[in-house]
């Protein structure tokens, strides 16, 4: 399990010093904005959706490193799926983030790589780090216009 963890950790550093679309998305039909006061996390998401599905996503911000590097897997995740798909696994990663661990890994079913941030469940003051990209996907694929917040 110690060897799990490690690699999870890994992944996350490495997502948050290199993260994947971290650009202005020129041309984007859909943003929103997402800000978490307690770690002073912010996040401008940029979507291109054509037809329900999302032809390209990107993230620019400032945060911890969970914050971004949870933004960075979550656009590399949603790219070329269909907008009820995205929100499909938004509420798998939102379920495997909240729920007791007394569940054990069958929250992490159907997250794929999303998997690297079960145990931020352990730690409750960071839960918020990773959920504010995904709730910031919610608003800016319902066309929100108030920036999301984690409060």
């Amino acid at each position: 399990m110690s060897e799990l963890r490690e690699l999870y950790q890994q992944v996350i550093l490495d997502h948050n010093r290199k993260p994947r679309n971290f650009r202005v998305l020129e041309g984007a039909n859909r943003t929103a904005e997402g800000y978490n006061p307690l770690c002073g996390d912010q996040i401008t998401l940029y979507l291109n959706v054509e037809d329900g599905v999302i032809k390209d996503a990107a993230f620019q911000g400032k945060g911890c490193a969970i914050s971004k590097a949870s933004a960075s897997l979550m656009t590399a995740g949603v790219i070329g799926k269909r907008v009820d798909e995205a929100d499909t696994l938004f509420q798998r990663v939102h379920a495997m983030l909240t729920s007791d661990s007394s569940h054990g890994d069958s929250t992490s079913d159907g997250v794929g790589k999303l998997a690297v941030f079960s145990n931020v469940r352990e730690f409750p003051s960071r839960i918020k780090c990773a959920v504010l990209p995904w709730h910031t996907l919610r608003a800016a694929l319902s066309g929100a216009a108030a920036p999301v917040s984690t409060e």
